[in-house]
């Protein structure tokens, strides 16, 4: 099994979600299970098939969760020195050469994107383009609304 990369600030997310899925929704379930049993006939029991349903997905988010932390491979951006290149964990600092506006990407792992934070998925066209470059640099994406081209501004480890 290949490795996920992701940020310690994602993995403790996932552990976190992962411990309230088992301490807290796990639980709930179960005795929503046995409240909708203690109803009787189960054949027409709504409250008893969509606990059952409930149960499958946290049951499944479980074992996605825990298999990704088991592959994944933890990195901090702060102990990352790669000699001002962008690599995973790198937050850049673009600036639109058509606007002149300037934005801030962090480079994540795919469970911690969230565009609306400034946190991009690796795998992003635009994190791909960024990868390997220095600051100074022009990355050229292939946007939905065409040819963008951005100069790279600043490259942080934080």
């Amino acid at each position: 099994m290949s490795t996920i990369p992701i940020t310690k600030r994602g993995a403790e997310k996932l552990k976190g979600e992962l411990h309230r899925l088992k301490t807290v929704d796990r639980p709930g379930v179960i005795q929503a299970i046995a409240e909708a049993r203690a109803q009787g006939d189960l054949s027409e029991n709504a409250e008893y098939d969509a606990a059952k349903d409930r149960q499958g997905f946290v049951e499944g988010r479980i074992q996605e969760i825990e298999g990704k932390l088991s592959a994944a491979q933890i990195i901090d951006p702060v102990s990352v020195d790669a000699g001002g290149r962008v690599v995973f964990g790198t937050t850049v600092a673009l600036e639109d050469e058509s606007t002149g506006e300037v934005v801030n990407y962090q480079i994540v792992g795919e469970d911690e994107a969230d565009l609306k934070l400034g946190l991009i998925n690796i795998s992003s066209p635009i994190a791909r383009a960024l990868i390997g470059k220095e600051e100074g640099d022009v990355a050229e994406v292939q946007a939905p609304g065409g040819l963008r081209r951005y100069e790279i501004v600043g490259v942080s480890y934080i």
